[in-house]
């Protein structure tokens, strides 16, 4: 029988995968493209050092706890980029498969807990998720203007398709984090003509 320590170590040593999972988004100084456990354990700072940008009801506690677990599923379902193209059902349906491996992988108490975490940051309703959703639209925006660009280049975004895409989701849960951004953002569009 498999102890319960055993299986949160095997939970953890899955959990490394994580920094072998390529994201779209480049480092800060456009040396390469970050890894998904980089990109959670930024967000885990962004939460610390922007917790005054939160709303009223927002756990900072829990955000952060959401923010480490979000992109665990990526392991298996890999990382879709905002812009890039992809089909969003086969995409969830992925992400759902995933959550059952890795989660799977906890003792009971653990894999409920840390799965339900998952699932509120996923649903995107309650003021804590919002916040957290909003942090994770917002890092990738702010590393891209860090680096020249860097993925709205690749992807040729536009400034619409920004807004349609990551905007809504800024502003729900950080309504000033969106007005420092879509007025960087705009002025770097502008400045490419």
């Amino acid at each position: 029988m498999t102890t319960r320590l055993e299986q949160q170590i095997a939970f953890l040593n899955e959990a490394d995968k994580l920094k072998s999972v390529t994201r779209g988004t480049l480092l800060c100084d456009a040396s390469r493209a970050e890894n998904s456990a980089e990109h959670s354990w930024h967000l885990t700072l962004y939460a610390l050092v922007l917790a005054d940008q939160a709303g009223e009801g927002v756990d900072i506690t829990r955000v952060i706890k959401m923010l480490i677990l979000h992109d665990l599923v990526e392991i298996d379902a890999g990382d879709n980029p905002i812009f890039g193209s992809y089909d969003a059902a086969d995409m969830e349906a992925q992400e759902q498969l995933a959550a059952d491996r890795i989660f799977g992988l906890l003792p009971n108490d653990l894999r409920d807990d840390l799965r339900a975490t998952w699932e509120e940051f996923e649903a995107n309703k309650s003021p804590t998720a919002r916040f957290a959703k909003s942090l994770d639209r917002f890092q990738p925006p702010m590393q891209n203007l860090a680096a020249g660009g860097g993925s709205w280049v690749e992807y040729n975004v536009t400034e619409a398709q920004f807004v349609e895409k990551v905007g809504s989701k800024i502003k729900t849960g950080a309504p000033g984090l969106w007005e420092f951004a879509r007025a960087r953002v705009s002025a770097w569009f502008a400045a490419r003509g």
